[in-house]
């Protein structure tokens, strides 16, 4: 058997093992070392100098800094106070509640990028309000749970970083270029709520005007201010830095950690069991994404190795597909992918498998790079192993079926791929 057959062999094989629900780091780590021991010839002098040269990666250092201030801003309360007072100021609409959702969740996507503190919080704090007020379980499940994937999108985005190390492109470029789409995105869902709510209004009513009269007796305007305040402060203190040229990503995530934190200590929320609460969960999710990128680190070179690369490349020209054709083959396999495995998966397992293809035919990266971040945000709401469904269920009122969550998200789905056909037949929707 050629080494390239091999190289396809081991491709499909972790593909396989990942349904088993065996841990993708050591998965991936684990299968390619075994091949790459026996078959590929060096393998093991050159793999240290890989890891190593990964592991020095300035710019993968955004990841738990980013991780931390999204953490660190979810723990402060900062997102109640924000769905509280935007509840009120869309309130008197219908659909209002909706709309509310989908706002901070823009904000909280701008400012922290963590969809399931997102998540978590807006189905805590909105979920058991909506369907109170008498909102459709679907529409509000659906809402909550597409909104909260913002994150993946809207920079500071770890999906975007990610992506940028992987395709080998300047990771401020793409939050440049992500902006324009994230915001079609919203307005989109946006858009959706409105015609919903005028087709359904009992679907999605308007909130009493004596509970708006009393919130806004107790200080309301301050409350609002404060509210829409702190997260612009820390949008612009971390995004104004990158898009000025001020500073890299990696040191804008540090400006945008200590950001969070003095903005805990203001809110009066700063404390050592918040502190330790956080460092706990930013070093547990850090180890999990390292500890993925090392395994498909270690994947990628015997892939290489072995040629498989090239005989991608090879068949892809043999079998005459077009440019165009091969995108929308790749993005239909990252989105039926998306159903079975993690977006971090898909980036470290799929992405590099493919990214000499995009570069043979001379496609621009930053575009392939928008078109995926897109793409992989839906694999946070596809069943059965979307990510944000899980978050959502787990702080669901006991009413809420999970038929009721799978129902809700098909709409956002339906309409994160139109956006995505969007960006895709016109690139300069991204600004550049």
């Amino acid at each position: 058997m050629s080494y390239e057959w091999i190289a396809i062999i081991l491709f499909g094989a972790i593909f396989l093992f990942i349904l088993t629900g065996y841990p993708v780091a050591f998965l991936l780590g684990g299968l390619s070392v075994i091949v790459g021991y026996f078959v590929v010839p060096d393998f093991l002098d050159f793999l240290p100098l890989r890891i190593m040269g990964t592991i020095q990666n300035y710019v993968l250092l955004a990841v738990p800094l980013f991780v931390f201030m999204g953490l660190t801003l979810e723990k402060s309360g900062l997102a109640e106070e924000l769905l509280q007072a935007m509840g009120i100021l869309f309130g008197k609409m219908k659909g209002g509640l909706a709309i509310s959702v989908v706002v901070v969740g823009t904000l909280l996507a701008a400012s922290t990028g963590i969809v399931g503190a997102t998540v978590i919080a807006m189905g805590l704090i909105s979920l058991p309000v909506m369907i109170r007020k008498g909102y459709s379980i679907p529409l509000a499940t659906g809402i909550i749970a597409s909104s909260g994937t913002l994150g993946q999108i809207i920079p500071p985005s770890v999906v975007l970083v990610l992506l940028g190390s992987v395709l080998n492109v300047a990771v401020g470029d793409l939050f440049k270029a992500a902006v324009i789409p994230g915001m079609i995105l919203v307005f989109a869902y946006i858009i959706y709520i409105i015609v919903f709510s005028r087709i359904y209004p009992d679907k999605a009513p308007a909130l009493p005007d004596e509970e708006i009269a009393a919130y806004k007796k107790d200080n309301y305007k301050s409350k609002l201010l404060r509210s829409f305040l702190y997260p612009m402060i820390l949008i612009l203190a971390v995004l104004g830095v990158i898009f000025t040229g001020v500073a890299s990503p990696t040191e804008a995530a540090a400006v945008g950690a200590l950001g969070a934190l003095v903005l805990t200590f203001i809110q009066k929320k700063l404390s050592w069991s918040l502190l330790k609460s956080v460092g706990e969960e930013t070093s547990h999710l850090t180890s999990m994404v390292f500890m993925i990128l090392l395994g498909a680190t270690t994947f990628a070179l015997v892939f290489r190795g072995l040629g498989g690369d090239k005989m991608l490349v090879e068949m892809v020209e043999n079998s005459q597909l077009g440019a165009y054709q091969f995108l929308v083959l790749v993005m239909v396999v990252v989105f039926i992918a998306g159903f079975f495995i993690d977006f971090i998966e898909i980036i470290f397992i799929i992405v590099p498998v493919v990214a000499p293809v995009f570069i043979k035919f001379q496609m621009d990266p930053l575009w392939i790079g928008i078109l995926l971040a897109l793409n992989l945000q839906t694999s946070f709401l596809t069943p059965p192993f979307g990510f944000a469904l899980f978050y959502l269920k787990g702080v669901a009122p006991p009413e809420v079926k999970t038929s009721d969550i799978y129902k809700g998200i098909v709409p956002f789905i339906l309409i994160q791929i139109v956006v995505l056909a969007l960006v895709g037949f016109f690139p300069r929707l991204m600004g550049m």
